[in-house]
Protein backbone atom coordinates (compact mmCIF):
# COMPACT_ATOMS: atom_id res chain seq x y z
CA UNK A 1 0.00 0.00 0.00
CA UNK A 2 1.69 3.61 -0.65
CA UNK A 3 0.89 6.75 0.88
CA UNK A 4 -2.55 7.53 2.50
CA UNK A 5 -3.79 4.06 0.96
CA UNK A 6 -6.45 2.14 2.92
CA UNK A 7 -7.40 -1.53 1.85
CA UNK A 8 -10.61 -2.74 3.79
CA UNK A 9 -12.41 -5.96 3.02
CA UNK A 10 -16.19 -4.93 3.13
CA UNK A 11 -18.88 -7.27 5.28
CA UNK A 12 -20.77 -8.90 2.55
CA UNK A 13 -24.42 -8.80 4.35
CA UNK A 14 -25.95 -8.67 0.51
CA UNK A 15 -29.23 -10.26 0.23
CA UNK A 16 -32.07 -10.22 2.91
CA UNK A 17 -31.98 -8.85 6.39
CA UNK A 18 -33.97 -8.33 9.06
CA UNK A 19 -34.77 -4.98 11.09
CA UNK A 20 -34.25 -3.76 14.20
CA UNK A 21 -37.83 -4.95 15.20
CA UNK A 22 -37.56 -8.36 13.02
CA UNK A 23 -39.03 -7.14 9.73
CA UNK A 24 -37.95 -9.00 7.05
CA UNK A 25 -36.46 -6.59 4.43
CA UNK A 26 -35.65 -8.22 0.83
CA UNK A 27 -32.79 -7.76 -1.16
CA UNK A 28 -34.46 -5.63 -3.94
CA UNK A 29 -35.64 -2.81 -1.58
CA UNK A 30 -34.22 0.46 -2.47
CA UNK A 31 -32.34 1.43 0.26
CA UNK A 32 -31.14 5.59 0.80
CA UNK A 33 -28.04 6.43 1.49
CA UNK A 34 -25.95 4.34 3.99
CA UNK A 35 -22.48 4.49 5.45
CA UNK A 36 -20.68 0.93 5.66
CA UNK A 37 -18.60 -1.13 7.70
CA UNK A 38 -15.29 -3.16 6.83
CA UNK A 39 -12.25 -4.21 8.49
CA UNK A 40 -8.70 -3.03 7.51
CA UNK A 41 -6.88 -5.39 5.88
CA UNK A 42 -3.76 -2.96 4.85
CA UNK A 43 -2.52 0.42 5.46
CA UNK A 44 -0.06 2.59 3.18
CA UNK A 45 3.23 3.97 5.31
CA UNK A 46 1.56 7.70 5.84
CA UNK A 47 -2.01 6.33 7.24
CA UNK A 48 -2.08 7.68 11.10
CA UNK A 49 -5.26 6.18 12.68
CA UNK A 50 -6.29 3.20 11.30
CA UNK A 51 -4.01 -0.32 12.10
CA UNK A 52 -4.98 -3.94 9.98
CA UNK A 53 -7.76 -5.72 11.99
CA UNK A 54 -9.48 -2.07 12.68
CA UNK A 55 -13.62 -1.68 12.00
CA UNK A 56 -13.97 1.68 9.49
CA UNK A 57 -17.19 3.29 8.87
CA UNK A 58 -17.18 4.63 5.05
CA UNK A 59 -19.00 5.96 2.55
CA UNK A 60 -19.57 2.83 -0.83
CA UNK A 61 -19.68 5.30 -3.07
CA UNK A 62 -16.24 7.04 -1.95
CA UNK A 63 -14.29 4.10 -3.31
CA UNK A 64 -12.59 2.21 -5.71
CA UNK A 65 -12.65 -2.31 -5.63
CA UNK A 66 -10.28 -3.75 -6.62
CA UNK A 67 -9.60 -7.62 -6.46
CA UNK A 68 -7.12 -9.62 -5.61
CA UNK A 69 -6.69 -13.68 -5.50
CA UNK A 70 -10.57 -13.85 -5.96
CA UNK A 71 -11.15 -11.40 -3.03
CA UNK A 72 -12.90 -8.18 -3.77
CA UNK A 73 -11.47 -5.09 -1.24
CA UNK A 74 -12.02 -1.42 -1.43
CA UNK A 75 -9.61 1.09 -2.05
CA UNK A 76 -9.84 4.31 -0.28
CA UNK A 77 -8.10 7.37 1.11
CA UNK A 78 -7.80 7.56 4.84
CA UNK A 79 -9.57 10.73 4.77
CA UNK A 80 -12.79 9.07 2.82
CA UNK A 81 -13.11 7.16 6.46
CA UNK A 82 -16.06 8.73 8.97
CA UNK A 83 -15.30 6.26 12.19
CA UNK A 84 -13.03 3.94 13.03
CA UNK A 85 -14.00 1.15 15.59
CA UNK A 86 -10.90 -0.51 17.87
CA UNK A 87 -10.14 -1.92 20.93
CA UNK A 88 -7.18 -0.17 21.80
CA UNK A 89 -9.43 2.99 22.45
CA UNK A 90 -11.37 0.84 24.81
CA UNK A 91 -8.95 2.17 27.62
CA UNK A 92 -8.99 6.10 27.50
CA UNK A 93 -11.11 8.57 29.48
CA UNK A 94 -14.64 8.65 28.51
CA UNK A 95 -13.84 6.19 25.35
CA UNK A 96 -17.11 4.55 23.57
CA UNK A 97 -14.44 2.27 21.40
CA UNK A 98 -14.98 4.64 18.56
CA UNK A 99 -12.56 7.18 17.15
CA UNK A 100 -14.77 9.60 15.01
Amino acid sequence: MLHDRVLVRQDTSEGERRSGGGILIPATAAVGRRLAWAEVVAVGQNVRTVEPGDRVLFDPEDRAEVEVRGIAYALMRERDLHAVAADRFEGSEDSTGLYL
